[in-house]
């Protein structure tokens, strides 16, 4: 057996994983060089998403557009939902939410209202969904004095990476007639979090953050890599991870004659009649492939 070699592998197994994930590791000379990527590194990697084919509206034989609901609880999830605390771990490690509120910030990125994307929203927009502004009673006791209400009686609570249950998606199941496949597109993805006024109540309203545009997002969202638990050296990105498809979701709303209402509009009270209408709208779609070539 050559120790050599066996100690050298403990070394690096005692590395810390969110080292093993980053570029140039093996080659900084200082910890300031972690992660930073040379010219040539650059010039090879020819680092991009993958480009979406065109789809002739023509080639479009059938589709279904569908809103999904991801639960950041479930376990296949928690790549979209961790590292919540940014406090101890490294830069290029983030939560899909933190990814998205910081390219907000610096309007590298657009929002909108609602899953339609017919109105925008600017952050300064959403300052009163995101942020919570409340005054102490000294505080409202200064205010009746006359008095500018000092800052320690004013207390600021924002939305955090913590703070985000769900995601909501929507996307476009197609068959190309061209290519004889069922094909999947995703076109948006919204955070979900407690109402920012009611959050410390018991049962608080879950509501939509904004929504964001995907195709917009793909650059952004390469960028930006998840923690791969098989392999810690090779990271995948969030582009990556939600195009395959790479997470759990339940269909909660379908396009419709009743102008797309959701599921629970017309099964309420009744959750698990409510999952069973969501699969039977999956196996519907499932289905759909397989009767293009049966009949």
């Amino acid at each position: 057996m050559n120790w050599k070699n066996v100690l050298v592998m403990g070394a690096v197994t005692m590395l810390p994983l969110s080292m093993m994930a980053q570029a140039n590791v093996l080659n900084a000379k200082k910890p300031d060089e972690v992660g930073v990527r040379t010219e040539a590194q650059k010039a090879v990697d020819n680092d991009a998403p993958l480009e979406y084919g065109y789809v002739d509206d023509r080639d479009i034989l059938w589709s279904k557009t569908l809103w999904e609901t991801v639960d950041l609880d479930e376990r296949i999830n928690f790549p979209l939902y961790y590292p919540t605390d940014t406090m101890d771990i490294g830069p290029d490690r983030r939560s899909l939410y933190h990814v998205l509120i910081k390219n907000l910030k610096s309007g590298n990125l657009e929002t909108y209202t609602d899953s339609y994307f017919t109105k925008k929203r600017s952050f300064g927009d959403l300052k009163d969904a995101l942020q919570m502004v409340d005054t102490l009673d000294y505080g409202y006791e200064q205010m009746n004095a006359g008095e500018t209400v000092s800052e320690e009686y004013i207390t600021r609570r924002n939305i955090s990476a913590t703070d985000i249950e769900e995601y909501h998606i929507k996307g476009i199941w197609y068959f190309d007639k061209r290519q004889g496949e069922l094909k999947y597109r995703l076109l948006g993805i919204a955070p979900v979090a407690p109402d920012v006024n009611f959050m410390d109540d018991d049962n608080p309203d879950m509501v939509e953050l904004f929504w964001v545009w995907y195709p917009d997002a793909r650059d952004i969202l390469h960028e930006a890599k998840v923690f791969n638990q098989q392999n810690s050296a090779q990271p995948i990105s969030f582009d990556m991870l939600l195009n395959a498809r790479r997470f759990n979701a339940v269909i909660y709303k379908e396009d419709n004659v009743q102008g797309d209402r959701n599921i629970d509009d017309y099964i309420s009270d009744n959750a698990l009649f409510q999952l069973l209408e969501a699969k039977r709208i999956k196996e519907a779609i499932r289905d759909k492939e397989q009767d293009m070539w049966a009949y």
